[in-house]
């Protein structure tokens, strides 16, 4: 005895299971009592009309239309699948704990290339994702799933002012609903305020400094300070950080502690300015003066430059006890008169320096290339264990 799950067409809840015996006329006789309704006519899954009881196999899926067969134009049979889907294939989703109740061509026709036209597009397909009450359940945001729906419905994307545009287009992407996704962020990037990329004057960055308190950190990291005139400024401890401040005039500020990692300093002008403890690794100071400069700190912080861009510098009397130049290129910069005591210099590129009159007691010039450079008026005299190449 063969057996089969029945349901009323055009749902996939409150199903229920009888045993196929007798003719196709005796299992509409019990489906109309099972389900409570006038059964006519029997299909399978795929809404094809089963006309002999010999089809049916057992543990079948099959769906019983509710009411006569309509019979018209000469005989045609309009509960032909083809011709006579219901135009109510209602269905529930659950998403994200709420539900939604629209109908299957809701989902599938707008949009047949969507994620959602895929899931739904044949009865069935997620018969093992359903609550308890048949809902389909979609682990999404219902907040950011409306739009979409309502979409789907009527074509129009129509967002409330309290939700975020850039939920909806997340979900828009989610679903593959290429044409929200389009309008959303053409809608996003025109609502964004247009960038500013101008350099921060001294006026501005004044009143930056004027309000904030001498406790606080003030970040200026990877912000614009091209040309800007921020000389005799206290500027301790700022982090400046990838900043680009070529061509800015720092003359006497006092950068103190300040870090100015791989800041862009190229061809500005540091002439004079205090940089005791500054950070400045990999900077780029090509081109930039910073003569008379003071890198010496008493409480015994070093500078550190460690790996810096510092082609065709000017340092010419800098004070620059300990510093930190390992690996940094210093080719054609002028270092006259120079306080290099105790520098580390190991693996710098000096070519073509000028070192004349400069103090390199106790400093390691170790793997440095000095080729060109002049070393005329030397305070003291290069010790054997300071080797170059």
């Amino acid at each position: 005895m063969k057996r089969v799950t029945i349901f009323i067409r055009g749902t996939s809840s409150n199903g229920k299971v009888v045993a196929v015996c007798g003719s196709l006329d005796d299992l509409l006789s019990v489906a109309s009592t099972k389900l409570g309704i006038r059964a006519s006519g029997v299909y399978n899954g795929s809404g094809g009309l089963i006309d002999d009881i010999a089809l049916i196999r057992d543990d079948d899926v099959l769906y019983m239309s509710d009411g006569d067969c309509l019979v018209e134009n000469g005989g045609q049979d309009l509960c032909d699948p083809e011709k006579c889907q219901p135009h109510t294939d209602w269905l529930t989703l659950n998403v994200g704990g709420r539900c939604f109740t629209t109908t299957r061509s809701t989902l599938v026709n707008k949009d047949p290339d969507s994620m959602l036209a895929h899931m739904f597009r044949d009865k069935g397909v997620w018969m093992n994702k359903q609550d308890c009450q048949g809902a389909y359940l979609i682990d999404r945001s219902p907040e950011y799933f409306e739009p979409i729906l309502n979409y789907l419905r009527h074509g129009q994307l129509i967002l409330n002012e309290a939700i975020n545009p850039l939920g909806v287009l997340e979900e828009a992407r989610f679903f593959g609903i290429e044409q929200v996704a389009v309008q959303l962020e053409t809608q996003i990037k025109a609502s964004q305020p247009p960038q500013d990329h101008s350099p921060l004057t001294r006026k501005e960055f004044i009143r930056f400094l004027l309000a904030t308190t001498t406790k606080s950190e003030l970040r200026c990291q990877g912000l614009n300070f091209s040309g800007a005139d921020l000389s005799r400024l206290d500027l301790r401890y700022i982090n400046f950080k990838m900043a680009n401040l070529s061509g800015a005039n720092l003359a006497h500020a006092n950068l103190s502690g300040a870090n100015l990692d791989r800041a862009d300093l190229s061809s500005a002008s540091l002439d004079g300015a205090n940089l005791q403890g500054v950070k400045m690794l990999c900077s780029n100071a090509e081109g930039a003066s910073l003569r008379g400069c003071n890198f010496e700190d008493p409480a015994g912080i070093k500078a550190n430059l460690e790996g810096a861009n510092l082609k065709g510098v000017d340092m010419e009397g800098s004070q620059m006890t300990g510093i930190n130049l390992r690996v940094a290129t210093l080719k054609n910069a002028k270092l006259k008169n120079c306080n290099l005591r105790g520098a580390t210099l190991a693996g710098t590129d000096l070519e073509n320096c000028d070192l004349s009159g400069c103090d390199l007691q106790e400093a390691n010039l170790r793997g440095s290339n000095v080729k060109g450079a002049i070393f005329e008026e030397m305070l003291t005299p290069l010790h054997m264990s300071q080797s170059v190449r």
